[in-house]
């Protein structure tokens, strides 16, 4: 070793970062989860400055997808420039016909890939191989890295291979359990890689690009040439194996590693031993370790270089003795009689003497998790009779795969291991990637980070993994024992098996609104005797009431950490003050001082605002709380629950047997009773004027207004209070607005817009609410239910009588996107197709077990699904063209029914619909006459059977609603060509975008949504260009009904616009303001509807309308709604961190772009001007 590297806490997204942009002149980007923050931190640090070895920043380009990434990567390149890009998934495969193009050119570029999913039967953002090996055929070098440190190390190699090699290279790890694991590793400086370089390489790189001195042609048109110039490449990938092998042995001797194309390790005279790559090699070390320790002659081979696959590097690393392999992959190839890593081997060992046998299995897909239960598991397998073809971490009920777990647990002397349990956008999870950094950083004690969370991320559970101890951390697992839990939300003491795992003598923190004394009546019986058996150290603290004070809303992640700090001494309390003061100004500096100083002060409050609790001897004989038993359904009992508790792994695979294509009920979320509100509303009867804006706005459809009659209120449960019903037709009713207090996330926006002179919605504690009003809810919405009928929906109050058929979604409190959403189930539900572009909608619409799309009480409601992020808008429209396809061959069976002549009332009712097929409500009346007469037979044996054939089809009978869901990045950017074209079709479809300006689901990535002057990811130093009016350019067809809507500005217009899109016969879209977390609103998402009233009043957005039809009537098809501005635009944006952090971060430029954006505002509001006519 002839160098010392600093070590230093971090990622593998950070260390692929900061290796890629050591060799990088040009990034072409675009975000995808979970590789997105790699481009993030490059673009951060270009516009921070930062030099790459060659002395310049690194020139960041974000893409409208990743094929426009890798098409640019592609020319950048071939023109001289050494370009990288990140991907992961789907965007990968977007990539392919790129990879082709940069690998047959020889061109030097890196894609650093944080390995996920592929969407097959269900979409999945977390880790395993199918990508990866998706792009093995492609040419392109492949390198696997198995831990961070492995991604700091090898992603050297991988560029420096490239550069030399010119060939391209693709270096990949464990998405998430690598891309998102916090470990502290040795960090390369510069100066140390700038020797390494094969500058002649550079040379000869530049000076043969395109170039119109020294012309040249590419990407010529071959025929009978192409094979014998493929072939010609042969000779570069069997060298490969030896430039690479070169360039590790340079780093080897250098950091004193012994890196290698396979890397060996166990007993050298192992008789078993597993082949795999990735993070799970680590755990596979781990239990290597243990085996060992019982005499055990088992090992693993680590591959590093996958393609070009150099079989003597192979059998050069296995030890002579083994007599078994099991060869481990991390993907599945669905009709092949293996995977691809398990053939390779296979193909290697095919001409050798006394090969070993070999079998192959799979695991971790998905991010299943992979303990060395598992692992010991497939080195007994070799044993004796083997299984073939295994599975590994789940029961196979169905075809018998699967190796049962042993009882094997690893524990490490003085290592230390903490839980968090969190909820998202609570900041659990930022707090605690500071914490382990904290301790990496500033102790010379080795750290493992590990974040667990489902896909709605904010608004869901999250469970932090942490560890800490002198030995470097191989658990590439989650935590099954802890020294220390802690919980933010009292809620989930009910929800989740909280204290598995937690050792005797532990410490546990509670955030909790309850009492001391109040604890005895709240805590379920089984946590009572598991804090008293174990002898828990057992403490509560109110941080959500600290925070609420503080004026940091729910957010009490720095109040839990210091409490944390401050009960573990695991390092010295003073200085774990400091340091996470430190880490605030770090964290929130750019948002202001005052966002700083109320982290300050809730440091300061979690010190000591915990309260340590006596266990009472009771608490060992404590009963569990009387259940009732809830009757329900077998796909909810089965599948459903087990996942909502944390229990996924006890559900065999017979339980998909019959839903095996991804099929998922809807109507699910009405099973979760989350109860994660601190406030929730209670309605002021007295006080209500019954306008029903509340249920209009609210994110999650928990506050609807009932009409009840006097039947109905003679059975009422007491305290379900009802007022004399006013307006049209509402005689013999009363009224009353019921709220689901378990289902509430208590974001306020109901009593917030609340119109009446004293407020008839007033926050008040869950605790309260939901005593009083969890069986006024039942009775409401299962007794009472939904008189539809009795008023007309075209006004605010009329629509919200109709039973909302989107609800209780895992969406952020106050999310701006699902009210728009919800209001449209409620006008055309009952009808509707949704094709739903990957993103935030996606996500709070459908995340197993989450379906948050209902059904009415005739069990019609949306058919929703998702196919990809970019194929959204021709998914819809093929959609469409299937329900036309339908419809058409009803009006043929109808037609020759009729043409028969034959003497039957179905004669008038088959007439009816094909007059009305194409009329919402004559279809509807057609339907229900041709339904009342399915009884009817004839004698014809051709008419019977065009009779059953029209049954058959009875489904597509009424006039179907064909809706396209998505957000701004999916519209604007890797999607607009198909919007553009599906709109340009003339088609009767209906688009709905949820525009938040930035890409929210993969973390708030700079979009051509996002305005001039706005900070965003990609975006580290405000955006330069002003933002795409797509409503504008889409109206240029003059026959697409186009609208740009804020409902909290205007809740008739937005009303008005969604049923002239739906009625309109042909093509709409509708671009709704969505406010969002990402965007920093400094009053807070409680308000997110009045800051779209803001944003109108200021200028910042506008709302219009473009009916084609009004030019058919010789009117202005364009209708602008807003008014001119009345409040000021520069403090309208200042409201909003995504504005005012530019000021502190780069102030010598965010006053001229201040301006810039509002002049470009102005200058939008008068284009629309002069096309109203005003």
């Amino acid at each position: 070793m002839t160098i010392k590297r600093a070590k230093k806490t971090m990622d593998g997204n950070t260390a692929a970062a900061h290796i890629s942009y050591a060799f990088t002149e040009v990034a072409t980007i675009f975000p995808i989860t979970p590789s997105s923050p790699m481009p993030e931190c490059v673009d951060v640090w270009a516009a921070n400055g930062r030099k790459n070895i060659f002395g310049k920043e690194v020139i960041v380009k974000e893409m409208e997808s990743e094929g426009g990434a890798a098409g640019a990567m592609h020319g950048a390149l071939g023109a001289g420039a050494l370009t990288t890009t990140y991907s992961s998934s789907q965007g990968l495969l977007l990539m392919i016909p790129n990879l082709y193009k940069i690998a047959g050119e020889r061109l030097p570029g890196v894609f650093h890939v944080a390995a996920r999913t592929l969407a097959t039967h269900a979409l999945s953002i977390y880790g395993d191989h199918s990508d990866v090996m998706a792009v093995r055929q492609t040419g392109v070098a492949m390198m696997a890295a198995n831990s961070v440190q492995e991604v700091m190390d090898l992603g050297a190699v991988a560029h420096l291979s490239a550069i030399k090699a010119r060939i391209p290279f693709l270096q990949f790890f464990d998405g998430f359990r690598t891309s998102h694991e916090i470990q502290k590793i040795d960090v390369w400086d510069y100066k140390d890689l700038a020797p390494l370089v094969d500058y002649e390489a550079v040379k000869k790189f530049k000076n043969t690009s395109l170039n119109p001195e020294r012309p040249k042609t590419m990407g010529t048109a071959q025929k009978n040439i192409f094979f014998q110039a493929t072939e010609a490449s042969n000779t570069i990938y069997a060298e490969l194996p030896g430039i690479v092998e070169e360039y590790m042995n340079k780093i080897n001797e250098l950091i004193g590693t012994n890196y290698g194309l396979f890397n060996y390790y166990g007993d050298p005279e192992a008789d078993r031993i597993l082949i795999a790559m990735g993070s799970g090699c680590q755990a596979i070390r781990e239990t290597i370790d243990e085996l060992r320790k019982k005499g055990e002659k088992v090992g693993l081979v680590e591959v590093h270089l996958f393609r070009p696959f150099s079989k003597e590097h192979l059998l050069k690393v296995i030890p002579k003795t083994v007599k078994r392999i099991a060869v481990l992959d991390r993907t599945k190839e669905k009709g092949a009689d293996g995977e691809p890593l398990y053939k390779d081997v296979i193909t290697a060992f095919y001409d050798e003497e006394n090969k070993p046998e070999i079998i192959g299995g799979r695991f971790g897909l998905g991010s299943k998790d992979t303990i060395p239960a598992d692992i010991e598991a497939a080195f007994d397998n070799l044993k004796g009779e083997m299984k073939k073809d295994f599975t590994l971490a789940i029961h196979d009920d169905v075809t018998f795969k699967s190796l049962e777990r042993t009882d094997l647990r690893i524990r490490h002397e003085g290592q230390s291991r903490c839980k968090f349990w969190g909820f998202g956008s609570d900041g659990t999870v930022g707090a605690n990637k500071e914490a382990i950094k904290i301790i990496g950083d500033n102790t010379d004690m080795y750290v493992q980070a590990y974040f667990d969370y489902d896909s709605k991320k904010s608004g869901g559970l999250t469970v932090s993994h942490l560890r800490f101890g002198k030995e470097p951390i191989l658990s590439t697992y989650l935590l099954d024992e802890a020294d220390f839990i802690s919980c933010s939300k009292q809620a989930y003491v009910f929800n989740y098996d909280l204290l598995a795992g937690l050792k005797d003598e532990g410490i546990f923190l509670l955030n909790t609104v309850w009492s001391k004394d109040e604890l005895e009546d709240h805590l379920p019986g089984s946590m009572k005797r598991y804090l008293a058996k174990h002898k828990i150290n057992f403490y509560i603290i109110d941080a959500s009431h600290i925070a609420e004070e503080i004026g940091l809303g729910s957010r009490t992640n720095m109040i839990m950490q210091s409490a944390f700090f401050n009960l573990t001494k695991v390092i010295d309390t003073d200085d774990a003050m400091k340091y996470l003061k430190d880490s605030i100004v770090k964290a929130y500096g750019h948002k202001g001082e005052d966002i700083v100083a109320m982290n300050y002060k809730a440091v300061d409050m979690g010190a000591s605002a915990y309260e340590k609790i006596e266990i009472p001897e009771a608490w060992l004989d404590a009963k569990n709380e009387d259940k009732k038993e809830l009757d329900l359904p077998d796909f909810i009992k089965n599948i459903v629950k087990p996942m909502e508790e944390q229990k996924e792994d006890e559900i065999p695979v017979s339980a998909f047997k019959d839903i095996d294509n991804g099929a998922w009920e809807t109507a699910t979320t009405q099973y979760e009773k989350r109860g994660v509100a601190l406030n929730v509303p209670e309605w002021q009867i007295d006080k209500c004027i019954q306008c029903n804006q509340c249920s209009f706005v609210c994110p999650h459809a928990v506050i609807r207004p009932f009409l009840v009659t006097e039947e109905e209120k003679a059975k009422a449960p007491a305290g379900f209070e009802t007022k004399k019903a006013i307006g049209k037709g509402m005689d013999g009713y009363d009224f009353r607005i019921q709220i689901s207090p378990l289902d509430c996330t208590g974001c306020g926006n109901c009593a917030d817009v609340c119109p009446a002179p004293e407020k008839a919605l007033l926050m008040k504690p869950f605790e309260v609410e939901v005593e009083k009003e969890k069986d006024n809810w039942i009775f409401a919405h299962e007794v009472v239910g939904y008189k539809e009928d009795v008023m007309d929906d075209s006004s605010v109050k009329g629509s919200q009588f109709k039973r909302p058929l989107l609800e209780f979604s895992g969406a952020c409190a106050g999310c701006g996107e699902t009210p728009y959403a919800t209001v449209i189930t409620q006008l055309f539900g009952d009808r509707m197709l949704i094709a739903n572009a990957s993103g935030c909608s996606s996500i709070w619409g459908a995340s197993a077990p989450s379906v948050s799309y209902a059904k009415n009480c005739e069990g019609k409601g949306p058919s929703w699904a998702n196919s990809l992020f970019e194929d959204n808008a021709e998914y819809g429209y093929g959609m469409k063209l299937a329900t036309d396809s339908n419809k058409y061959l009803l009006e043929v069976y109808m037609k020759d029914f009729l043409d028969l002549k034959l003497d039957t009332p179905l004669n008038q009712a088959f007439e009816k619909w094909i007059e009305n097929k194409d009329d919402v409500k004559g279809s509807k009346e057609a339907t229900a006459e041709i339904l009342n007469l399915k009884e009817e037979t004839v004698v014809d044996k051709k008419g019977q059977d065009l009779i059953e054939k029209i049954y058959d089809l009875k489904d597509y009978l009424i006039k179907k609603s064909v809706w396209i869901f998505g957000g701004d990045g999916w519209s604007y950017d890797i999607g607009y060509g198909g919007v553009d074209h599906v709109l340009a079709s003339g088609e009767d479809v209906n688009i709905l975008v949820f525009d938040t300006e930035v890409y929210s689901n993969t973390g708030g990535q700079s979009s051509k949504a996002t305005p001039l002057a706005a900070v965003a990811q990609f975006a580290a130093s405000g955006k330069k260009v002003r933002k795409k009016d797509l409503g504008l350019m889409l109206s240029t067809y003059g026959y697409i009904y186009v609208a740009q809507v804020a409902m909290g500005a205007n809740q008739n217009q937005c009303l008005k616009a969604m049923r002239e899109a739906e009625s309109y016969d042909g093509p709409s879209i509708i671009i709704a303001y969505a406010p969002c977390i990402n965007h920093g609103i400094r009053m807070g998402m409680g308000k997110s509807q009045y800051r779209e009233k803001q944003a109108v009043d200021a200028g910042y957005w506008h709302l219009w309308r473009y009916d084609p039809r009004l030019e058919d009537e010789g009117k202005n098809p364009f209708q602008l709604d807003s008014k001119e501005p009345t409040e000021s635009f520069q403090e309208f944006i200042q409201g909003e961190v995504r504005y005012s952090s530019l000021k502190r971060s780069f102030p010598e430029t965010a006053d001229q772009l201040y301006e810039e954006a509002e002049k470009a505002a102005k200058a939008r509001y008068n284009t629309y001007k002069r096309l109203a006519g005003k």
